[in-house]
């Protein structure tokens, strides 16, 4: 045969392991254009190269395998045209979804960035924010076990993955429970969404408007001294309490290993 190539060698030609060649040639889809009958050895022509540039062409855009294999067992032009619009709406998916994902870690990197260089560390302080969508349970959280438990249905509800998690995750704190000394007894879970289009019955709304919020060095709030600090501030201010309070881990024990960099923070909105 002119121009005769081993797998080896068309592997090299194409960047393309020698398993995946043997592969494509078990499944149907690029076989070789002779095969020594007393050695087995694979040989391939170079007529057979654009055969393969195309399957590494389509392979390149993520096309399957097995669409890739009826495409050249049929080779009709609407079918290769109508394979490509499929695929570009599948690649316009993906990028909406690697957009959410570059955005949630923006707004992370953002989140840790700002509570690194606050000056506000226990000193209450005022900031507004615009309405933010939650994923809500409504649910007496009372151990760390209830708190994952209800995380686990917020995800299974909404049909949403852990990743979102990282980060995301609060708690609300009735002002009446923290005047009965209750400071464990949360009445609700919630994941912050930075996609809005996300549709699920949990699905709410942190409202707009101005909170006081405490920076606290730790882990997870477990001192009454913070809610007592803020109190006192919004004594002092006249300010007007209009909702639960919010507790959020910002940086714990699963990002450093120093708890002298432990990060929560407490919010109540107010007027």
């Amino acid at each position: 045969m002119k121009d005769r190539f081993t797998i080896g060698e068309i592997a090299k030609l194409h960047n393309l392991s020698v398993k995946t060649l043997r592969y494509y040639d078990q499944i149907g889809l690029f076989k070789p254009a002779e095969i020594d009958p007393n050695n087995n050895y694979r040989y391939y022509s170079t007529e057979q190269f654009e055969h393969l540039n195309t399957i590494n062409y389509l392979r390149s855009l993520g096309v399957p395998l097995k669409d890739i294999k009826k495409q050249f067992e049929e080779r009709q032009l609407d079918d290769f045209l109508e394979l490509l619009k499929r695929h570009q709406v599948e690649i316009a998916q993906k990028i909406s979804e690697l957009q959410q994902i570059h955005q949630r870690v923006d707004n992370r990197i953002n989140e840790i960035d700002l509570a690194k260089q606050s000056n506000n560390i226990h000193q209450p302080f005022i900031r507004y924010y615009n309405d933010r969508h939650i994923l809500q349970l409504n649910h007496d959280i009372q151990s760390q076990s209830d708190l994952e438990l209800s995380l686990r249905k917020i995800e299974n509800t909404s049909h949403l993955t852990s990743s979102i998690f990282i980060g995301s995750v609060g708690v609300t704190l009735p002002i009446e429970r923290i005047n009965q000394m209750k400071y464990n007894a949360y009445n609700s879970v919630f994941i912050a969404i930075d996609d809005e289009h996300i549709t699920s019955e949990l699905k709410s709304t942190l409202p707009a408007g101005k909170y006081v919020c405490l920076y606290c060095q730790d882990a997870r709030i477990h001192s009454p001294s913070y809610y007592e600090c803020l109190f006192e501030y919004i004594k002092k201010h006249q300010l007007t309490i209009t909702g639960d309070a919010i507790e959020r881990t910002i940086i714990d024990q699963f990002m450093t290993n120093n708890p002298e960099e432990y990060l929560s923070e407490i919010q109540i909105p107010i007027l």
